[in-house]
């Protein structure tokens, strides 16, 4: 899988760049000379120059988002497309292998001008969405505060000022009423316009009816009402409604400092060990009109509230009212929900009778570390989870690691296994469509096609017994797929690290292309001096087993001259430190590479997409995070490529990756020297109780008065800090608590280490802004490279 890593240049249609370069000042002067070289300022702007928000606009026809259309043929959709100089919207239908403009932009534009007395530009209109009115003749929007009504056979256009927002709703699957959460409690109104009606009543605060309370940084921006978690049944005859009792649950508490009078708030939050936890569970609500028998205006009221009541008590019980968490069966008599036990080592598919609420298991698995329902990610998406039980009931598909890998099962309503689907050294992802007329189902898999790359997802499709196994994606690449309603196509957008997206349309039946869509068009992009991202693999810490990565490279490399390395980490366990295995536009990584630094990033042991044993590589030990697998990696790649200088390894993430990179500089000074920590969860301890218990297992004492996590955390190993360390978390993270930074802060000052510290004020979990990304920067030239970062530079994002 491995390709050889050629010296970086620029593409033969892209210019030398002439300006003095920050790496091969560097280079010349960071040894020879006590001062520090300086780092010019046009090398951060070249740097700035590649970040994801700059480059994505510059690549044309690179995604395509359908938009299924709710009349006539629902396979038909539109997406707006970047033309490179601007956007377009697109209409395609299938069954008539057609792609066209869905209105003349230019006519549009003017239309639009005419109604609001502003100029708009044909290529930039200046909005993304928009629906269809009465007919397909008509589309609504907003643009620019003002909300336009546009007849696009006409070319007309009406402006009125937007509407007040209102409630979100869930429509009924006949289209006459609308549910939604309101004060704890349930209510519909007439999608025609009426009087709410209020189904429930006893809804009360930390146990309402479809929602849960307001996180504290909604709280703290007054954030406006959310879409309840909701299901209909096909038939509208009943309500499915998720409900979490979490009035007992301890909070976790967060204090706004930039006002006067700095702003207290709190939400539940379960820690592991707590023995009083949210309880998940989901009501039926039994519905009935009234009003409409005798002359009045019609009406629904709630004839019955029914509990669903599984055994054992759920930890977690997947509902959020769409199709990858639950399932009505088609003729509404009967709901399908899965759910997991504390520490997620068992999992239930549950039936349960709509009419009165009663439950029963239909299967379920179990295993000594933790339970996944199928590996999802990489940009599909599809309608089904990964599992579906048919409408009689008779065949029930099951994804399962049971025999190491991740297949696919078909059981019966009893839970009797019928037959093995898919077997074999590589791994099904996820179902994304089932025909169940023709007794076939639709799935993603990695790591079945000889030769390729073991991460690149591929489309398949198989008979509900197993036979008929086919590829419906053939080309050497990763594939991103998204069904249409009917199941009849699929978009498929792939493209490789390396290779830019195609994107097509096939029919599900044989994969045939029906329409090439798009193909990118990267040339804005290599006229910056792009140049793609290195695929590789090298050995893990074993010596045996294959592990894969990305290597960012910096221009006008010099295979004479030394290069520091940085790791980009996030340890997983539930996603891996490459993410998607797709095209690579843009980003941090390539940023850091433009000032002068080697960039890696390695799927390490204990990360999904392989087998249940990889997978499994570190659970209980969340301490381990894969650094032993990126110390092995890098120390290969510094023997094939004498360029990266392993004097000067540094190591960066956030979140999950701020918690490994503060711990590969903790337990391994020696190796990494400088390393960037933003917002980790670096005691465990203090997280999320789904995930932590997850993968580190139900909290122990021990009978020394610690814990089975007290190992994992990094204030263990604050003594050890030889190296540089920044660390930066915002004080309204309610993911990631900033109490597990200020814990290893006051560890750090106990053990009399230097560190630098960066307090957020007012800052969620993201710090993805501008001033964040250049501290990072400085802290790896300054630190790593050994030149002195321009004063202060300013990144800009773009606004709009």
């Amino acid at each position: 899988m491995s390709r050889p890593i050629r010296p970086r240049v620029a593409h033969a249609t892209c210019p030398r760049p002439t300006s003095a370069r920050l790496v091969l000042a560097a280079l010349a002067t960071a040894v020879a000379s006590p001062t520090p070289a300086l780092a010019q300022t046009v090398d951060y702007s070249r740097a700035e120059r590649f970040l994801t928000w700059n480059t994505q606009p510059l690549i044309a026809g690179a995604s395509v988002s359908p938009n299924w259309m709710e009349t006539g043929d629902t396979d038909r959709f539109w997406y707006r497309n970047n033309t490179g100089s601007g956007y377009e919207f697109i209409l395609v239908d299938p069954a008539a292998a057609s792609r066209e403009q869905l209105f003349d932009h230019y006519r549009l534009a003017s239309a639009m001008s005419l109604a609001n007395d502003t100029s708009y530009v044909p290529e930039k209109l200046p909005f993304s969405t928009f629906r269809f009115g009465d007919t397909e003749s008509e589309i609504e929007f907003t643009a620019g505060g003002r909300r336009f009504l546009c007849d696009i056979a006409e070319y007309a256009c009406t402006v009125a000022d937007t509407l007040p927002s209102q409630v979100p709703f869930v429509e009924s699957p006949d289209g006459r009423w609308e549910a939604f959460a309101h004060e704890y409690n349930l209510y519909v109104r007439p999608a025609e316009g009426g009087d709410s009606i209020q189904l429930t009543t006893d809804g009360e605060k930390y146990y309402a009816y479809g929602y849960n309370e307001p996180s504290p940084n909604q709280q703290r921006r007054g954030g406006g009402a959310r879409r309840a978690t909701l299901s209909w049944s096909p038939d509208s005859r009943y309500i499915a409604v998720s409900r979490r009792d979490e009035r007992d649950v301890e909070h976790m508490h967060y204090i706004s400092y930039t006002p006067q009078r700095p702003r207290h708030f709190s939400q539940p939050y379960a820690l592991p060990g707590d023995s009083l936890i949210p309880l998940p569970t989901v009501h039926i609500l039994a519905l009935e009109e009234t009003g409409a028998a005798d002359g009045g205006a019609p009406g629904l009221r709630a004839t019955a509230n029914h509990r669903v009541d599984v055994a054992p008590t759920p930890h977690q019980l997947s509902f959020r009212g769409s199709a990858p968490d639950s399932a009505w069966s088609a003729d509404g008599t009967r709901l399908h929900v899965n759910y997991f036990t504390r520490g997620s080592q068992r999992v239930f598919l549950a039936e349960v009778d709509g009419a009165t609420g009663t439950s029963r298991v239909i299967l379920g698995d179990s295993t000594q570390t933790f339970i996944s329902l199928g590996h999802r990610g990489g940009g599909s998406s599809g309608g089904t989870p990964s599992w579906y039980v048919s409408e009689s009931g008779d065949d029930v598909i099951w994804w399962s690691e049971r025999d190491g890998w991740g297949h696919l099962y078909r059981f019966d309503g009893e839970g009797n296994l019928k037959n093995r689907i898919t077997s074999g050294p590589w791994v099904v992802g996820e179902v994304l469509h089932v025909d169940e007329a023709r007794q076939r189902i639709h799935f993603v898999a990695r790591g079945r096609e000889p030769g390729r790359h073991p991460y690149y997802a591929h489309l398949y499709r198989a008979g509900f017994d197993g036979s008929d196994l086919t590829l419906l994606t053939p080309e050497d690449a990763n594939h991103e797929i998204v069904f249409s309603p009917s199941g009849d196509y699929f978009v498929d957008t792939y493209s490789r690290i390396e290779a830019a997206p195609v994107i097509v349309l096939r029919r599900a039946n044989d994969g045939q292309v029906v329409l090439e869509l798009e193909r990118a068009d990267i040339s804005a992009l290599a006229e910056l001096g792009f140049t793609p991202a290195e695929v590789f693999s090298a050995k893990a810490r074993d010596g045996i087993t294959d592990l894969y990565g990305v290597l960012y490279l910096p221009p006008g490399l010099d295979e004479n001259a030394k290069y520091p390395i940085i790791s980009h980490i996030y340890p997983g366990p539930q996603v891996g430190s490459v993410g998607a295995w797709a095209f690579k536009g843009g980003g941090e990584d390539f940023a850091l590479a433009q000032l002068g630094f080697v960039v890696v990033q390695i799927d390490h042991l204990g990360t999904p997409h392989r087998s249940k044993a990889f997978h499994d590589n570190y659970y209980g030990n969340f301490i381990d995070n894969g650094i032993p697998d990126h110390i092995a990696v890098i120390k290969q790649l510094a023997a094939r490529y004498p360029f990266i200088d392993l004097d000067r390894v540094g190591i960066y993430g956030h979140s999950g990756g701020g918690f490994a990179s503060t711990d590969a500089i903790l337990r391994f000074p020696e190796f990494f020297k400088v390393a960037v920590s933003g917002a980790g969860n670096h005691d465990n301890r203090s997280y999320n109780i789904y995930w932590a218990e997850k993968y580190q297992g139900v909290m122990q004492s021990d009978s020394g008065g610690g814990d089975n996590f007290e190992s994992a955390a990094n204030k263990t190993y604050a003594a050890n800090l030889e190296g540089k360390l920044l660390l930066m978390h915002g004080d309204m993270d309610d993911n990631v608590h900033p109490a597990m930074t200020i814990q290893l802060v006051d560890e750090l000052i106990k053990a009399n280490r230097d560190f630098d510290f960066i307090w957020a004020p007012n800052r969620a979990h993201g710090l993805n802004e501008p001033y964040f990304i250049r501290r990072r920067w400085d802290y790896f030239v300054r630190h790593l490279l050994g030149a002195e970062p321009p004063s202060q530079y300013e990144i800009t994002r773009p606004t709009g």
